[in-house]
């Protein structure tokens, strides 16, 4: 520690509980330095010479002079292998246990004295050595893993270990989790240790608070997904291969994945991205389907401070026309911080202004910490002693709880790797239902302890149930708010099994989406933030995880009315649409930033909401495939390599391309499009792709174009659902999907599939494996004026197109 970093925590946390948190560093540190022995002497190890095969369900066992190999295909195509006879469980990533093998993918000798498992979409190849080769079915090369290497204290201890992989010279790599420089990953080294960064981030600050092994690759060859199933603490080193010019070599690009112990083993799944993202669903579980209302707009503040401060919001709302779903509550609405407590003074009747609220169509959303206050007579704290032989908390070494030194104060941390403390913990949530609050949000759950050491966590050595296995902070850091999200998922369940929870969390890892979604977390106020918000939810979405968003504005600072306005603009197209900021940086209401501001903002808001049954369908969607509602404009066409490198535009499923202005003064930008016929959708404007076209980006709007052909559900001005068609080319055919709402529960959705196209200078729309006709009215754009005549088609083998509107025409 040095006097900038004492000041820094300090400033954070104030003059006494800056002290408090120095002392708690220290502690932590000393408790590091007793428990974990300097790792001493090292022994290295390589896997050695191949000796012999052993053919098992879907693949079999290499053995090789001191290690042994595991490969086995599983039903749906995903490919497993480990090292030292790991298996796929116990897994903190996995649904249940896991898929069965395919039994049709054989164990088989292989040329050159190495060993193949040959399956539907991949063959994995085993050199002499232990390098693998994972080649499509006509042979063509997408990862060669090298053989790797351990190093194993020579006093006895966990084994570190580094796997080096290579891919195409053209690939290009996306994911890792949330990511504030991406969603294209560059040459560098990504940390994989969740971390709070200290109030603020930007573009480039690594690691965040969401951190994953789940690497997706995208070449010529082909798209694969790679997730190494460990939860130490490590690093991934990429690096871009570069293609050799004339008669030059190719330079593969690679992939340098270091762990501080734990298995070496891996998952991989191939095909397109969208055939990617589901067999990656199948292995980890679907994603949480929000409550139809958290897909509406949303407004947050660390710092209301009163009852009447909320109904002064939400009343400014109504006041003005804007839609508003959602209102959540920071920590300043307990008691001293204290999780589930209420600040009575400020909030004398949460539950009946919760109802008051929801009359108005506005859900209260909880923030929840998990960290607990130590001190006799808190409720939470008193009743986790009670849980189980050793209490409900995070232990030491000696087995006394952690302590660490958060808002609250001096506090313990639950441990939510037991599942007898999950259980414990969801049961809490009870309290937070009867104060009226419809949904959750974790915040401070990396976990965080105030630090003057530059990494705000538990003392590694702490130690964890981790299932019955037993182990410590290293191997549970990564996935502690996972299990907490599990935890509230399921106590919700139980509390209110009638209802689907409403839960998203700042921290998380690999499988986190079957409970939930998560946010950007304290992204700074400026445009380089704005440009990571949208590269945090493309990343996510491409590691499974479809339900995020930024905090619009930033979270500290004041943005300025036009960053403030573009910002808002980008967040109306995100899966959460949620305004939040810090405690000391303004109120962040439409109004605020002048009339101007308001009158864009609330098109913004209206747009949103024109397209709530769109997003409905894509949550829908998003369950069943495991396909982001948010998506890189590559996503049809990973082939296209100039697509891959555009990083400032995307997909809002299959139907829109939104194009957000990320730059100050900007009111013309350029967009890539895929290919294929693209209609601006405020002018008009006809654009051919694939290619790269300039389109007006006034400060009233951001460009949004639409894809020919698409069918889009959209809510009328009178509030029914009607389909939004733009007309497709002549002699193409396009379509969409609709689910309609279902409500808040458990019904099971049905989707409907709808076809367009062009038939006599008309356009026609027909159901899917339907004869009657299109049960919701269609309005078609994208038509020139002299082709809509006659506004009405009933044929028998037709469909019913109710109005035109011309492409010059905006909803």
């Amino acid at each position: 520690m040095d006097g900038r970093d004492l000041v820094r925590s300090v400033r954070m946390v104030g003059s006494v509980q800056g002290m408090r948190t120095v002392r708690s560093a220290w502690r932590r540190r000393r408790a590091d330095a007793r428990a974990l022995a300097p790792r001493g002497a090292e022994r290295a190890r390589v896997p050695g010479l191949l000796v012999g095969a052993e053919p098992g369900p879907g693949g079999g066992v290499v053995r090789f002079a001191r290690s042994r190999l595991r490969v086995r295909v599983a039903v749906g195509g995903a490919v497993f292998w480990s090292w030292d006879d790991a298996g796929p469980l116990p897994s903190y990533a996995l649904e249940g246990t896991g898929p069965e093998a395919d039994t049709r993918a054989r164990l088989e000798p292989d040329k050159n004295g190495g060993w193949q498992v040959v399956s539907e979409r991949l063959t994995v190849a085993v050199s002499r050595h232990g390098a693998l080769e994972l080649r499509t079915p006509g042979g063509v090369v997408l990862r060669r893993e090298l053989p790797p290497r351990w190093w194993e204290p020579v006093a006895g201890g966990a084994a570190r270990w580094v796997q080096r992989s290579e891919v195409p010279a053209d690939a290009r790599f996306f994911g890792l989790g949330g990511r504030a420089g991406g969603p294209r990953l560059r040459e560098g080294t990504y940390r994989l240790w969740n971390t709070d960064p200290g109030g603020r981030f930007g573009p480039g600050d690594d690691p965040l608070y969401l951190t994953m092994p789940v690497q997706m690759v995208v070449s010529d060859a082909g798209t694969h997904l790679a997730f190494h199933d460990n939860s130490w603490a490590g690093r991934v080193t990429l690096r871009e291969g570069e293609e050799g010019a004339g008669s030059g070599h190719d330079r593969p690009g690679s992939c340098e994945v270091r762990m501080e112990g734990g298995p070496l083993r891996c998952w991989v799944v191939v095909g397109t991205p969208a055939r990617v993202l589901r067999g990656w669903t199948a292995l980890t579980g679907a994603p949480a389907l929000p409550p139809s209302w958290a897909l509406g707009p949303q407004h947050a503040r660390w710092g209301f401070g009163s009852e009447q401060e909320v109904r002064r919001v939400v009343a400014g709302y109504r006041e003005r026309g804007l839609p508003l779903s959602v209102l959540h509550l920071d920590i300043d609405h307990y008691d001293a911080h204290q999780v589930f407590t209420v600040d009575r003074e400020r909030f004398p009747d949460l539950p009946g202004l919760a109802k008051e609220l929801r009359a108005d169509g506005v859900r209260l959303v909880s923030i929840v910490d998990p960290a607990v206050r130590a001190s006799a007579g808190n409720a939470v704290f008193d009743s986790g002693l009670q849980v189980g032989a050793q209490g409900a908390f995070v232990l030491d070494p000696r087995g006394a709880p952690v302590r660490g030194e958060v808002w609250p104060g001096e506090c313990v941390y639950p441990d939510f790797t037991d599942p007898s403390v999950r259980e414990w913990w969801g049961a809490l949530y009870e309290e937070r239902l009867g104060q009226g609050f419809a949904g959750v949000w974790h915040d401070m759950n990396e976990p965080v302890a105030f630090s003057a050491f530059g990494d705000p966590s538990l003392p590694r050595s702490s130690r964890h149930a981790l299932e019955g296995r037993g182990g410590d902070h290293r191997e549970a850091h990564n996935v502690y708010a996972l299990a907490m999200a599990r935890a509230g998922y399921e106590g919700l369940r139980r509390l209110r099994p009638e209802e689907r929870p409403f839960l998203f969390s700042r921290s998380g890892w690999a499988g986190m989406q079957r409970y939930g979604g998560t946010w950007s977390g304290d992204v700074a106020t400026g445009w380089p933030g704005l440009r990571a918000s949208l590269a945090l939810v493309l990343g996510l979405g491409l590691c499974g995880v479809p339900y995020s968003g930024p905090d619009v504005g930033g979270f500290d600072g004041s943005p300025s009315p036009e960053l403030y306005l573009r910002w808002f603009q980008l967040g109306a197209y995100m899966p959460l649409f949620r305004t939040h900021a810090a405690i000391d940086a303004g109120r962040r209401e439409p109004w605020e930033f002048g009339p101007e501001v308001l009158a864009h903002a609330g098109r913004a808001l209206e747009e949103r909401e024109r397209l709530r049954p769109y997003f409905v369908t894509l949550a829908q969607l998003a369950r069943l495939t495991g396909a982001p509602y948010v998506r890189p404009v590559w996503w049809a066409a990973p082939q296209d390599r100039e697509l891959r490198d555009c990083e400032d535009a995307f997909l809002l499923g299959d139907a829109l391309l939104v194009a957000p202005v990320l730059e100050e003064g900007v009111d013309r930008r350029p967009v890539r499009l895929p290919r294929g016929r693209w209609y601006d959708t405020a002018t008009g404007q006809v654009y051919e792709g694939p290619g790269q076209v300039v389109v007006e980006a006034p400060l009233s709007r951001i460009p949004v174009l639409a894809r020919a052909g698409a069918v889009i559900p959209v809510r009328s001005a009178e509030g029914a659902l009607e389909l939004e068609v733009w007309a497709p080319p002549a002699g193409r055919t396009g379509g969409g999907m609709v689910v309609r709402d279902m409500g808040d529960g458990w019904a099971r959705a049905e989707v409907e599939r709808y076809t367009s196209r062009l038939r006599g200078g008309r356009v026609v729309v027909e159901r899917d494996g339907k004869e009657e006709l299109v049960p919701y009215p269609v309005r078609v754009r994208g038509l020139p004026a002299q082709s809509l005549s006659g506004g009405l088609d009933r044929k028998a083998d037709a469909v019913r197109c109710v109005r035109f509107q011309g492409g010059g025409m905006s909803s």
